[in-house]
């Protein structure tokens, strides 16, 4: 069993991978505040859960693959696979690894990870030239050419932090629960909110993706424009360019960065 950790500014999401089959997965909570030990505890709950797995941690793990935006639970991490995870082979997705996709941007080093494990895994899914939307705490656009380079992209601010944005800064508004309202226009301060996120975002979407694909193909209808990210159901009705949506793909392409490093091996 492979284990994938994909941490991200506000969600860490871990995956269970049988072979190229993922057959469990976890969501929890960022919080960088955690140290090795506490997440020793909160994966060894979380694993004793699964049938496939041992009681003790670390039964049944094969291998380890992670990528971080959060230096500092990387670095616990780290840790957790050195105490507690013994001779079980670990990639920790950082300048070095190999991932098989040319990084052409002017700093390669300050594109996040999981925007690369992203890459990787739309490449190997979809090939190229393609877009990748990813609705996270920032919602981000990822640009992969025909010959599998990572180009450039484009981030935005996430659904979340907009809503959070929103209840802040106007005095008679409040933090609502993301969801689709009944109609475009609103009949209420709520379903105003809701639409203006929902479709505000859809719009978003589909104009920010028109607008890369001219500049990432000589037919913009070649490009494939994937969608993925905790918040992606919210927008996948309501827009017009995405053409497939995997969940997933972040563990997918951690799967794949493990696989190709360990046959370096």
């Amino acid at each position: 069993m492979l284990l994938t950790i994909d941490v991200g500014n506000t969600h860490t999401v871990l995956g269970l991978f049988d072979g190229e089959d993922i057959v469990e997965h976890w969501r929890i909570s960022t919080d960088a505040r955690r140290t090795a030990d506490e997440l020793a505890v909160l994966l060894n709950g979380l694993m004793g859960m699964h049938p496939l797995l041992g009681d003790e941690l670390g039964d049944g793990i094969d291998g380890i693959a992670i990528c971080a935006t959060v230096p500092s639970v990387l670095q616990e991490l780290r840790e957790v696979t050195r105490r507690h995870y013994g001779d079980v082979p670990a990639v920790l997705v950082e300048p070095g690894v190999k991932t098989g996709v040319p990084i052409l941007f002017d700093n390669p080093k300050e594109v996040g990870a999981d925007r690369i494990i992203n890459a990787v895994a739309a490449n190997e899914l979809y090939g190229g030239p393609a877009i990748v939307v990813d609705f996270g705490t920032a919602t981000t656009f990822d640009a992969i050419s025909a010959r599998g380079e990572y180009v450039g992209g484009v981030i935005a601010p996430g659904i979340e932090i907009s809503v959070e944005a929103l209840g802040v800064r106007a005095a008679q508004l409040r933090k609502i629960e993301v969801a689709r309202p009944r109609n475009v226009i609103g009949k209420n301060t709520v379903e105003a909110m809701q639409a203006g996120i929902i479709y505000g975002f859809a719009g978003q979407v589909d104009g920010v993706a028109r607008r890369m694909a001219r500049e990432l193909a000589d037919d913009p209808e070649d490009v494939t424009v994937i969608a993925t990210g905790g918040l992606a159901p919210m927008v996948l009705g309501e827009s017009s360019v995405i053409d497939e949506h995997e969940p997933w793909l972040t563990l997918i392409g951690l799967r794949l960065v493990y696989e190709r490093n360990m046959s370096r091996l």
